[in-house]
């Protein structure tokens, strides 16, 4: 008789193993939703620095302004690269800096120009001379096109720059400058009234996190 009821009711062994199982999923149920918000809060930080990024002011005058590369459209620099172009030739007007490094490699293989040869022309054509305006072609993103920027300053024996480039993008730009040993260096930002911001916040959240990691490591 009580064999008989050990075998009809729930073995010890089992209810443990029920338990732990139990318990297990509620582990896993806490980490995920710990996760979450973590992420949550990370990208809430993120992109409370993207939006935060300002243009330096007062702005000391500066030996160069580095206009950070951005797509071509064919022949001819892409509407958001000209917002970084046309805010670069303000202040250069203005006398913030003398003269111009322009920083990007090919976009496509089809394509006549790079980057830095795109802005190069555009600028050239808006009137500033071409003896002011020094070109980096081999750059493929921020990292490099900063990190090639800063080896033409120290090759010309310039020391301080105006780092141009768009608002979303000024706090990982200023960060990276800061990492290949820029002088004090200054932000020249703008906003942008061509391009999808919904888009591109997003991107340099993603951007900007791969950058922290990227720094860890340096």
């Amino acid at each position: 008789m009580e064999w008989y009821s050990y075998q009809k009711g729930t073995s010890p062994i089992r209810k443990v193993s029920r338990r732990r199982r139990s318990r297990l999923k509620r582990n896993l149920l806490i980490a995920c939703v710990t996760l979450a918000a973590a992420g949550l809060l990370w990208c809430a930080i993120v992109f409370n620095r993207v939006n935060g990024a300002v243009t330096a002011s007062p702005m000391v005058p500066a030996d160069a302004g580095v206009i950070l590369g951005m797509s071509m459209w064919g022949d001819e620099p892409s509407p958001g690269l000209k917002e970084r172009l046309d805010y670069g030739l303000e202040l250069y007007k203005e006398g913030k800096f003398s003269r111009f490094i322009v920083s990007g490699g090919l976009d496509n293989p089809d394509y006549q120009y790079t980057e830095g040869q795109g802005m190069r022309n555009y600028l050239v054509e808006q009137g500033v001379p071409d003896e002011a305006i020094l070109m980096e072609n081999e750059s493929t993103n921020t990292y490099e096109n900063l990190k090639f920027s800063r080896e033409i300053m120290q090759r010309e024996g310039m020391t301080t720059a105006v780092i141009i480039t768009h608002t979303f993008h000024g706090q990982r730009a200023i960060e990276m400058a800061a990492e290949f040993g820029y002088t004090s260096p200054q932000l020249g930002v703008t906003e942008s009234q061509t391009m999808s911001m919904l888009k591109y916040k997003s991107r340099e959240i993603l951007a900007y996190t791969k950058w922290k990691i990227q720094q860890l490591f340096m």
